[in-house]
């Protein structure tokens, strides 16, 4: 009995981390759902009021750069995407923290503009468990040209 115990009781318990986890990861997949059907309706639904936008590269002269935007700038460009373009952003993988009301959601990725690649880099995901749900609260994305993957 204490070995049925031991064994069921503990694979519940990680059972039940790995379902915890999977739910930051989901608003994730959400989210890159909306951006790929250009649904920006489906995107909001996922983030925060007052999401933060942020991205940093090395620019062509060397530089380290970031630049500050906000979730409206980018809902406008997906909203206002031209139909002739598909973006696919190919997430290669989820690596998700979590502590309590807070999450990290880590995700490598390639770019791809009409099926050319254009750069990779990586998301950084900062969610918090509301009451309507989890919420992007931050997003900040590295981009390079080189260096990547494949």
């Amino acid at each position: 009995m204490i070995v049925f115990v031991l064994v069921f009781g503990f694979g519940s318990c990680f059972g039940q981390d790995t379902d915890v986890k999977s739910l930051p990861k989901q608003v994730v997949t959400t989210f890159f759902e909306g951006f790929h059907k250009g649904d920006t309706l489906l995107m909001r639904s996922v983030m925060a009021e007052n999401t933060v936008m942020q991205t940093t590269f090395t620019d062509k002269d060397g530089n380290i750069r970031l630049t500050d935007g906000n979730a409206n700038q980018l809902l406008m460009a997906i909203a206002n995407r031209p139909s002739d373009q598909v973006w696919e952003e190919r997430l290669l993988a989820y690596h998700v923290q979590m502590d309590g009301t807070l999450a990290h959601v880590w995700t490598p990725y390639e770019f791809w503009l009409n099926g050319t690649f254009s750069h990779c880099g990586a998301n950084a995901f900062t969610l918090v468990n509301t009451p309507s749900g989890w919420k992007i609260i931050n997003l900040i994305d590295s981009r390079r040209k080189s260096d990547c993957q494949s």
